[in-house]
């Protein structure tokens, strides 16, 4: 079975037009209405002696009733869209009829006898029925219905692919004619869908002729057509409105004139264009402001006369002349902007108006100056489409003159340049290191330079006493030195900057011959600044700004014994006097750690540690440290602080960190 709506193709999405979507919406409502009201009459009868609960059936026959009404105005102007002139007639006379209908009426078998001989006489197959297709029809023999309903359909498609409608400037110039200004005035004129810039420029032109000054701007998603309106436009915005940023309550007319003829797509939207382009626009006009609104006259339905009635007085509806009306059915809405007020009790009325389109009156009958715009000057502060325009940047950077100043050649930049004074050491390190004078150099001696930057590294060992004397812990700084190398090529071969004069030194890159003030020291001190871990294992970064030492050795001032203590440590003169054999690497604490043992008690033990001397292991992890030191295996000690916390100290096998820990953070 071929639906109303399918195309030939199933590959095609399924598109109805909007009002043969509009014209099924409201048929379903009728339909309802057609079951629906004879049933709550006969419940009202059955329960007319209970007050409370026959008021409230009569509530709702009311609340049907309108719901009826208002399907027959969505009919008659979906009827008026597709052409159907003589059928939105009977529409409306029907409706007049329900409308005088009374509702306690004990018999309603008249009203389901109209409703479904209306229902019969649409020129689409009932959604409702269950023999809702074309062929349906088709085999019923009512071959005239068929061809009803494709030729309505095709009609109304052929409408929709004939794009946008672009505004007669006649008519135009009869809207122009209706408008009263004030001297000295300048006004700011918005076209949220402008096309070629064609109806702006001219309603911009009219009023210019009245010695008014005005400026223009306009937003287009079609690009070509953006481009061309940039020739007659001030300014124009690129992309959709809905994306664009524009200033609120800055625009003393508005000239709107969206696309209408739109279709629905199955699984698609269903809002709509013209209604969605008058809901957003109306915060850029100001208070006082005129509306120029411009759609077919089917389209004012009852939601859009709300909006209109909500935020605009002394609106006024004139169709376009003979011959624009006859080709677009068009027609301009003319309102002045006010705060929104509730006004559901006169929207009715100016949908009323459409219904009867023969008695609008034309454009042509406008009164002269029957709306004045407000004398209210104001900056258009922000107006950016939703897509970047190039051309509009390329025209405003072309006229400004302090743009063009800014890439005038001076005449020192005809001639060579040379430093005012010559480049000491140090400026000559620095431009050697980013690279900008590698490469050859012309001059009486030709010859090619590279500078790069190599790190030097160099230990320094202080011991620290205290005022006796006495040797408290030895500090080893680590020292990394920037040097900047400079390497010659010349005719007579390759030479390097530091023969010069220098002894075969490397040139710092701050001017200065051998360690110099740049210098980067890396003092590895446990001065209580050392880097703690958490108790699962994670880095606490409170001091990451100091490193940690890298090596460490203290001596215990309080002790004198010399040969090894009974518990395996060594004793003080041993720790002084074996050398390193472990380098540590990274040294971390754990949180835990940190908070139980002195700084003492850390420095001795990692003095040990380093040494060679494992603690309190077994025979078994002693020997197998000692081998992890030849082989680059893990190293693990064992200590006790002097309150008697034990400890460990653990070494990875690529000898990058050293942990401090006590047993449970492990």
């Amino acid at each position: 079975m071929t639906t109303l709506h399918q195309q030939v193709s199933d590959e095609t999405p399924i598109q109805v037009p909007f009002a043969i979507a509009k014209l099924e919406e409201a048929t379903r409502i009728i339909r309802q209405s057609t079951n629906e009201l004879p049933a709550m009459r006969r419940r009202l009868e059955k329960n007319k002696q209970t007050k409370f609960k026959a008021r409230d059936i009569y509530r709702d026959i009311q609340n049907q009733h309108q719901r009826l009404l208002g399907a027959f105005v969505t009919a008659a102007l979906s009827l008026l869209e597709a052409e159907q002139d003589e059928l939105a007639a009977y529409t409306m006379n029907l409706r007049q009829s329900i409308e005088s209908f009374n509702l306690m009426t004990p018999d309603y078998s008249k009203l389901y006898e109209a409703l479904n001989g209306f229902l019969s006489r649409l020129p689409i197959v009932d959604p409702l029925e269950a023999s809702n297709t074309l062929e349906a029809v088709t085999d019923s023999g009512n071959t005239e219905s068929s061809t009803t309903n494709s030729h309505i359909i095709g009609r109304l498609m052929n409408h929709v692919r004939m794009g946008y409608y672009p505004t007669c400037k006649d008519n135009l110039a009869h809207i122009v004619r209706g408008l009263d200004f004030s001297e000295g005035i300048s006004l700011n004129l918005l076209d949220p869908c402008c096309g070629c810039g064609i109806a702006l420029r001219s309603l911009a032109d009219g009023i210019s002729g009245h010695g008014i000054d005005s400026k223009t701007y306009g937003i287009e998603l079609d690009t070509y057509r953006a481009e061309e309106a940039l020739t007659r436009l001030d300014r124009v915005g690129f992309g959709s409105y809905f994306h664009s940023r524009i200033s609120n309550e800055a625009f003393h007319a508005m000239l709107l004139n969206p696309p209408y003829m739109s279709v629905i797509t199955q699984g698609g939207s269903k809002n709509r264009s013209e209604k969605s382009f008058l809901i957003d626009s109306i915060i850029n006009l100001m208070m006082g402001g005129l509306l120029i609104y411009i759609i077919p006259y089917y389209r004012l339905t009852a939601d859009i006369a709300r909006i209109l009635c909500d935020n605009f007085s002394d609106i006024t509806v004139w169709k376009f002349s003979d011959r624009e009306f006859k080709k677009f059915k068009q027609i301009a809405i003319l309102g002045t902007r006010h705060k929104r007020i509730d006004s559901s009790n006169i929207a009715r009325d100016l949908t009323a108006l459409v219904l009867d389109p023969d008695a609008l009156p034309q454009l042509t009958d406008l009164p002269t100056g029957c709306y004045q715009l407000p004398n209210i000057p104001k900056e258009v502060s922000s107006f950016k489409g939703a897509m970047f325009n190039e051309a509009e940047l390329a025209n405003q950077l072309s006229s400004s003159k302090s743009f063009s100043r800014l890439f005038q050649r001076s005449k020192l930049d005809n001639v060579g340049k040379r430093p005012l004074l010559p480049l000491n050491l140090s400026q000559i390190g620095l431009v050697g290191g980013s690279g900008l004078i590698n490469g050859l150099v012309e001059c009486d001696t030709p010859h090619i330079i590279k500078g790069r930057i190599v790190k030097e590294k160099r230990i320094h060992t202080e011991d620290n006493e205290n005022t006796r004397g006495d040797l408290m812990s030895t500090t080893l700084t680590e020292v990394v030195s920037n040097k900047l190398v400079f390497n010659l090529l010349t005719p007579n071969g390759f030479i390097s900057l530091t023969e010069y004069g220098n002894s075969g030194a490397i040139v710092d890159s701050d001017g200065n011959i051998g360690d110099n003030d740049m210098d980067t020291d890396n003092k590895y001190i446990n001065n209580g600044d050392s880097d703690v871990r958490n108790s699962d294992g994670d880095m606490d970064t409170d001091n990451d700004n100091k490193p940690p030492p890298a090596s460490l050795r203290h001596t215990n001032p309080h002790t004198s014994d010399k040969s090894p203590k009974s518990d395996g440590s060594a004793s003080a003169d041993d720790m002084h006097n074996n050398s390193t054999i472990l380098p540590l690497g990274r040294t971390v604490i754990t949180r835990a750690a940190r908070e139980a043992l002195s700084d003492y008690d850390i420095n001795a033990s990692l003095s040990r540690h380093q040494s060679g001397d494992w603690g309190n292991v077994s025979e078994g992890d002693r020997k197998r440290n000692d081998r992890a030191v030849k082989d680059g295996d893990r190293v693990l000690s064992v200590y006790y602080s002097d309150n008697g916390e034990r400890l460990w100290i653990i070494t990875e096998w690529d000898r990058s960190v050293t942990t401090v820990l006590l047993p449970d953070d492990y």
